[in-house]
């Protein structure tokens, strides 16, 4: 069956926006929504795009519905209508195929795509990895789940966004390798930072250390991409929050052991993220965890504010 043209959009924030732009860019013909009116103006403005008043009326649009949003709750409330706020669901025609791109639960997931598939709509979950970075120049990495000929359906769409596709397997097996991928990361960076500040106590400049550890067994996504860049800058801005990254351990946790996995280091790792959440608050950048661990070690990584 031929690639879907007319192209949904739903969800224009730090990921969502760039992600969109890059459809509209590849020559899809783009429906958009946004909760923010004025996010949504702004897109319309750099971009050739519909902008449509309701969820609803994205899919009463498209053939491919995208959605970008901050978790499962965000996407059933969107798909299946909250409130007097009607669904996206009672306007997909049969045949349509909505893609959820957001950090969900992959078990929502596998819920929702039973009450779509009676009603006679594809799901497929295809959450992403890379950042605002790579969603801007669409070097993303995909990781699809679902059918594979709805992938292949969806493959064109994927690569204006994406340079890596991964097929992971069934519906809910990109949300859960997505989940598992940022635990390892999040153990990575706090890892890091740990050993970064037993470093800096000893004598060692942390900038030095990490060039070892780069050129070490030791290097990682964090030391890398991040320590330098984001924390010993001070500039924490990596452009994914603390917030998201501790609801993404959630959801591996939760999965851990809905499948009755042990996976103490794991939940150790997920109880220091919380713990650091706690302490420094809401609405940070994910790599502000590491002023936490300086807090606790009266050390600091950066030598500026």
């Amino acid at each position: 069956m031929p690639t879907p043209q007319q192209i949904g959009f739903v969800g224009l924030g730090k990921m969502g926006f760039p992600m969109a732009g890059r459809l509209a860019a590849a020559g899809f013909a783009l429906q958009v929504y946004d909760l923010d009116r004025r996010v949504k103006e702004q897109f319309m403005a750099e971009h050739k795009a519909v902008g449509c008043e309701s969820p609803a009326e994205v899919a009463r649009r498209s053939e491919l519905i995208i959605t970008m949003l901050p978790d499962s709750k965000a996407v059933q409330a969107v798909v299946l209508g909250s409130g007097e706020k009607v669904g996206m669901a009672s306007s997909m025609a049969p045949g349509s195929i909505l893609v959820d791109m957001s950090s969900s639960s992959p078990l929502a997931t596998r819920e929702l795509g039973k009450w779509l598939t009676s009603r006679g709509v594809q799901l497929m979950d295809a959450p992403v990895s890379g950042g605002v970075s790579k969603a801007r120049d669409g070097t993303l990495a995909i990781m699809a789940g679902g059918s594979p000929e709805v992938l292949e359906r969806c493959r064109p769409v994927f690569a204006a966004m994406g340079e890596r596709i991964f097929f992971s397997g069934p519906l809910g097996s990109g949300h859960a390798v997505k989940a598992l991928n940022n635990m390892l990361s999040a153990a990575g960076f706090i890892a890091a930072a740990e050993v970064l500040l037993v470093g800096r106590r000893f004598g060692v400049d942390p900038k030095v250390m990490n060039d070892i550890l780069n050129a070490s067994t030791g290097r990682n996504n964090s030391t890398e991409n991040k320590i330098e860049k984001y924390v010993l800058s001070r500039s924490f801005s990596s452009g994914f929050s603390l917030d998201l990254m501790l609801k993404d351990l959630n959801t591996a946790v939760d999965l851990s052991r809905e499948l009755e996995v042990p996976t103490p280091f794991c939940n150790a790792c997920r109880e220091l993220w919380a713990a650091a959440q706690s302490s420094l608050g809401r609405g940070l950048d994910h790599t502000d965890v590491a002023r936490w661990f300086e807090q606790l070690a009266h050390v600091r990584l950066g030598e500026q504010e």
